[in-house]
């Protein structure tokens, strides 16, 4: 309401119904996406650290469509189909809707991001992402994105690195210090997606999947705008 509002008093707009706005705001989403790739480039060109961190954090397609709630699946229109019913392994429960792959500075500001299908593993959904990072940074990650090949050929190719925690049972165990400093650096996108999420209605009204997708691509660049001051 407060954008349409804004179109009607800045933009010389005709007052718009919400529908009218809705369809206006669908037929930007190319621009509206490419608008953020040029701002998480500048703002890429603007950290000198060049330290990124990688993660991904789900959106249920319902507040109540939870771990309890499951049998309320088969009701739900906006999503159909297994593909949307996945696990978040952090919070060891499982959601039905999509899942948010997120690439952030170190300081918690996302630089790129793509949304897919909640049952698609993070190095599936991390296909969709550019990934494209200066030279000579560093990209910190999870278990959960562990692919040794994968991590190669990325250090390899891109004049980057990929500093990827272990399990365990790793085969590539990091010494102590290293694992520490994954650790450390990690914390910013958790900060991030705590402070992100918190803008986020209790519901994310939408009526078709699009939408609903785009709704949480403005919600990320909004969160973005304002981690930087603007």
């Amino acid at each position: 309401m407060v954008a349409k509002h804004y179109m009607e008093q800045h933009w010389g707009q005709n007052r718009l119904d919400k529908s009218g706005f809705t369809r206006r705001l669908h037929a930007l989403t190319d621009t509206l996406l490419a608008l953020f790739a040029t701002f998480g480039d500048l703002l890429k060109q603007l950290h000198g650290e060049a330290r990124y961190v990688l993660d991904s954090f789900p959106v249920a397609v319902c507040y109540k469509m939870r771990q309890k709630h499951l049998g309320r699946i088969p009701r739900c229109k906006l999503l159909t189909g297994k593909a949307y019913h996945g696990r978040c392994a952090s919070k060891r429960s499982w959601f039905y809707g999509l899942k948010v792959q997120v690439v952030t500075t170190n300081d918690g500001i996302p630089v790129e991001f793509y949304i897919h299908a909640g049952a698609e593993s993070e190095g599936t959904g991390r296909r969709g992402l550019p990934l494209d990072l200066p030279a000579g940074s560093v990209r910190y990650t999870d278990a959960g994105y562990t692919d040794y090949v994968t991590e190669d050929l990325f250090n390899e190719a891109s004049g980057s690195q990929q500093q990827t925690a272990r399990k365990r049972n790793s085969k590539r165990p990091h010494h102590p210090a290293q694992s520490f400093l994954i650790q450390y650096f990690r914390k910013g996108i958790e900060t991030c997606f705590s402070q992100l999420t918190a803008r986020f209605p209790k519901q994310i009204h939408a009526v078709t999947a699009a939408g609903f997708a785009l709704k949480i691509a403005l919600f990320i660049f909004a969160h973005a705008l304002y981690q930087v001051g603007i």
